[in-house]
Parts: structure tokens; sequence; C-alpha cells
């Protein structure tokens, strides 16, 4: 396992300053995770008030992102930062964005938890594997945000490979979906509802593998991404020092 820490400055003020994008980016992911979590809990069980409690949230996980933006924008304007810390400042850019979508498809999961509420007859149509699909994204996503906190290019390689894993489900999700709704047309209504939210948390998943290459990228100052898992791997191994 590979850590870097940040660089320290003749500004203090300056640790501080990126110190403190750091840690809001890790409190952002944070209620971002609670926000799967809610959400998931508000398709299974079809709670409309949890559900309604996600989608009100929403507008918190978007202040968060609009205020560490300004701030990232703020720190590249004043201390025009170069090296670590400006693949750090980019790297969080990056990274905002992502949890802010993340947020946006953990929406769109509880809204599908509204049209399930009120459905008694439905849960029969249910697939198991739907709340494990959302147990491995959330878990995806904290892994994600760890590599994040410690600066952890192996950890960031093994979620990119989870994602692998939660595309196969998706795909035999969507397979076992659809044979419920040839066997039997009365499930389509609640089966659509379920597909919308597999395909939520499938783009979850890959959100949070986005993370991750943003992750190599601020410790070894390569672009990983669109490229192979192997090419990943050998960066993350390679001794050579980032690029400035």
């Amino acid at each position: 396992m590979e850590k870097t820490s940040l660089g320290q400055h003749i500004s203090q003020q300056f640790n501080s300053e990126l110190e403190d994008i750091r840690n809001r980016v890790l409190m952002m992911g944070g209620l971002v995770e609670q926000q799967i979590a809610d959400a998931m809990t508000a398709l299974v069980e079809g709670d409309n008030h949890l559900a309604d409690l996600v989608i009100n949230n929403d507008y918190k996980v978007n202040a968060m992102e609009v205020a560490l933006d300004e701030e990232c924008s703020r720190v590249l304007a004043r201390r025009q930062p170069t090296a670590g810390d400006l693949r750090l400042v980019v790297a969080v850019i990056k990274t905002i964005t992502d949890l802010e979508r993340i947020g946006d498809e953990a929406e769109r999961v509880a809204r599908m938890g509204q049209h399930a509420s009120g459905r008694e007859d439905d849960r029969r149509v249910h697939p198991v594997q739907i709340q494990h699909l959302g147990d491995q994204v959330r878990q995806m996503v904290h892994q994600a945000l760890d590599a994040f906190a410690r600066m952890d290019t192996e950890l960031a390689l093994q979620v990119w490979r989870e994602d692998l894993k939660v595309d196969k489900e998706y795909e035999s999700i969507m397979r076992q979906l659809i044979t419920f709704m040839m066997t039997d047309p009365r499930s389509i209504p609640r089966v659509l509802d379920i597909m919308w939210s597999a395909r939520s948390l499938e783009r979850i998943g890959d959100r949070a593998r986005n993370i991750c290459e943003y992750v190599i990228y601020l410790v070894k100052g390569k672009d990983v991404r669109h490229t192979s898992l192997e090419n990943m791997e050998a960066q993350v191994r390679a001794e050579h020092p980032p690029q400035v």
C-alpha cells in the first residue's frame, strides 16, 4: 500500500486550506453514502417517508458541491498551486462532480421507492440481488473515499476491480427482471421501477471507479482514464516519481 501526504508550505494558511478542502470532500462523501443507504431502504421496503427524505436532502449534496467548487477556484486564483498541490485541487473538482452525480442517482432510486410504496402485492417480483447490488456500490463509494483520504492507490485498484463484478451482477439482474415480465405481465410496473433502480446503482459503481482513477492521478501523476486494468496496475506499481 502506498500513501502520500500533503506537502508542507511556508504559508500555514495554505496548508489549512488544502486540509479543509479534503475534509469537506469526505463530509460530502459521507452524506452521499447515507443517501444511497436510505434510498435502498426506501426501494426495498417501500418506505415513502424515507424516500421523501432522500429527495429533500439532495439539495445539501448540491450545495456542498457548489461551495467546494468555489473554494477550489479561489485556491487556484490566490495560490496558483503546482505539482502535487495542483493535482489535488483538480482531483477534488472532479471527485465532487462525481459525488454530486452519485447523489442524483440515489435520488432516482428513492423516487422508484416512492412508486413502490402502496403496492402491497409486488414484493414477490423483488429480486434478492437488488439489495446486494446496493450494498456493493455503497461499499465501493466508501472504499473510494477511503482511498482518497489515505491516497492509497492499491485500494483504488481494488475498487476498480469491484466495478467489473458490479457490471456482471447488473446484467444478471436485468435478465431476471425480463424473465419476470415475460412470465407475469402484472409485474411490469414494479419491475420497471427495479430496472431503473438497478441502472442507477450500476452508474454509482461507475462513479466510484472514476474517483479511484482520480486518486491514481493524484498520487502517480498519470491519467489512467479510458485505459485497461493492466495499464492501471502498471502505473500504480511503477517506481518513477509523479510528473509535475
